[in-house]
């Protein structure tokens, strides 16, 4: 584990703690995308795990979203008894959860903020997240995830275009 850089072992960590154990697969030329992680991981879109943040009436939240799926910023609001839902910035992102656009775990952050989990990823027997970097995955049963993140499942998006 110690060829692993920084990030990847933070997540590696934060599983164990919640007494999950993940084997964390690298993929050199990245799964920036919910595509891309499903074509180097050979799964379907749906089981890809986008862990998107948001501001909630200046609130960051947190979005576990299927990658067949998209936020629906008003539902979003909803959810999180909000009036107003952003997508937060680069530098937020990084400062609350430890981690950079493209490579944010579900778990794992510097702050611990609410989530919120797509009901579409329970459908599946795995699913699979990033692990801390856009290279590096890891795959984890949704119901095991729901339970480590802690986040409530609610219909928050819509299907996204083909």
């Amino acid at each position: 584990m110690s060829d692993l850089p920084q990030s990847v072992r933070t997540v590696v960590d934060a599983a164990a703690s919640h007494g999950v154990s993940i084997d964390v697969i690298e993929y050199p030329d990245g799964t920036r995308t919910a595509v891309d992680a499903a074509e180097a991981v050979g799964c379907e879109v749906g089981q890809i795990v986008k862990s998107l943040i948001f501001s909630v009436d200046g609130d960051l939240v947190l979005a576990l979203t299927s990658g067949a799926n998209r936020v629906d910023p008003a539902r979003l609001t909803l959810a999180a008894d909000g009036e107003r839902c952003d997508r937060a910035d680069v530098d937020a992102v990084r400062a609350t959860t430890g981690f950079a656009i493209g490579g944010v775990p579900p778990f794992g952050h510097i702050e611990q903020v609410r989530a919120f989990f797509d009901p579409a990823l329970l459908t599946y027997e795995a699913v699979w997240a990033a692990a801390g970097t856009p290279r590096h995955v890891f795959s984890i049963d949704p119901h095991t995830l729901l339970c480590v993140t802690g986040a409530t499942v609610t219909a928050f998006t819509e299907r996204a275009d083909p």
